[in-house]
């Protein structure tokens, strides 16, 4: 069943990890994808080859969600390109970890800008789109990380709690348009970046959650998908947690 047929999404940094399981999973159920990334061309390249003969329209564009003004061009770029637009998953993000007392100042703005300033650059540029056709699905990435905090993260955490306060607040703003916000915090997902750790150091993690196993990047996509569909359409102001069962 496909569940996104017709509908145009807008992901940001989706050329690896969960995003680009995102990308995939909405061109799956029928989705016209306009994918975002920063500087990776060969894979942003791979994945529009890898999506294209699925009969929806594919397209990546180079651009820093975390500027206000690429952000809004790129929307302004994506309504020319695709005609429509209905829902935004902001997924960009980075970690620069490390304890507070090492933490420099940089380390600490960067990754609120990039997580965080990126999603009010977004949404401000979505806005008006989705208040004129009053319609619309924001899916926000936070992180248990976000709900829980994480030593040596106080900078990522900070930024990823701000997430949900944003969403939940833009949901009591727009919900009367027709306008979902909502939060999906993913838990310990496997991808690239979980893959240049060690065995034991995975294993330990699946260890501690009660599933026991790390999620897949599809299983953050498949609840993408249902915040982004008409399933979920008396759904907004939520914090969707896709963890295993870690902060049971």
């Amino acid at each position: 069943m496909n569940l996104l047929t017709g509908k145009t999404a807008i992901i940001t940094g989706a050329s690896r990890g969960i995003g680009r399981g995102i990308a995939k999973t909405f061109v799956d159920h029928g989705c016209n994808v306009a994918f975002t990334y920063s500087s990776n061309k060969a894979a942003a390249d791979s994945l529009t080859e890898e999506l294209s003969g699925s009969g929806v329209q594919v397209k990546g564009y180079q651009s820093n969600a975390a500027n206000f003004a690429q952000a809004h061009q790129l929307v302004e770029d994506v309504l020319s390109d695709f005609g429509s637009l209905d829902v935004l998953v902001n997924n960009a993000g980075i970690t620069k970890d490390n304890l507070l007392m090492r933490m420099s100042e940089d380390d600490f703005d960067q990754v609120i800008e990039v997580n965080l300033k990126s999603i009010f650059n977004m949404t401000k540029a979505v806005q008006r789109t989705f208040l004129k056709q009053r319609h619309g699905a924001l899916i926000h990435m936070s992180s248990v990380v976000g709900v829980k905090g994480n030593a040596g993260q106080a900078n990522y955490a900070a930024s990823k709690a701000g997430i949900i306060g944003f969403s939940k607040s833009v949901a009591l703003e727009l919900g009367s348009r027709n306008i979902r916000s909502n939060v999906i915090a993913p838990g310990f997902i496997e991808t690239e970046m979980t893959a240049k750790l060690s065995e034991e150091v995975v294993q330990g993690w699946r260890e501690g959650i009660p599933l026991k196993r790390g999620g897949q990047a599809e299983d953050v996509a498949n609840a993408c998908v249902f915040l982004a569909s008409e399933l979920s359409s008396y759904i907004t102001g939520q914090v969707l947690h896709v963890d295993g069962g870690m902060l049971t």
